[in-house]
């Protein structure tokens, strides 16, 4: 699965936040760490703040900070304020999703979105940041185990 940019910013900054949820933190700060732009990187912000996963403080100390539930927050819950799951309306179909070839492949294209939610819907923040520490304890720039779903 693809996210787009503002999603991952989500993620990224919802997961930082969250690691330190005492601290307020520049958005500078997750900028550069990201190399995105501060400015670009605000507009995400500004979601997550309007959907109440993080607060803006303004001024001298001022940053964001974490006010979500980490065990309950899921990464689908973020992403979801960024991305569009629903299916495409009779507007945006193609000719080839009318045949009987399309209509196979756009079953099969649903069930993996509906596998893909449910996964995403699985895994907390608090998952995350436990993996995230795994992976800096190990100084690695990879996953460092993979999810076990559904018992496999």
């Amino acid at each position: 699965m693809r996210l787009q940019k503002n999603t991952s910013l989500a993620l990224y900054s919802v997961i930082e936040f969250a690691a330190a949820p005492d601290r307020h933190i520049p958005a500078a700060e997750i900028a550069e760490k990201y190399g995105v732009s501060p400015h670009h990187l605000a507009k995400v912000l500004s979601e997550l703040a309007r959907s109440g996963i993080v607060e803006s403080v303004r001024g001298v100390g001022g940053g964001y900070r974490f006010t979500g539930n980490a065990r309950r927050l899921t990464l689908l819950d973020v992403i979801q304020l960024f991305e569009d799951f629903a299916a495409p309306s009779a507007e945006r179909r193609e000719q080839g999703d009318l045949t009987p070839v399309g209509a196979a492949l756009g079953g099969v294209l649903a069930e993996i979105d509906e596998h893909a939610k449910a996964i995403l819907g699985s895994i907390s923040i608090s998952t995350m940041l436990r993996l995230s520490a795994a992976a800096a304890a190990s100084d690695a720039q990879v996953p460092v185990q993979r999810l076990q779903v559904g018992g496999q």
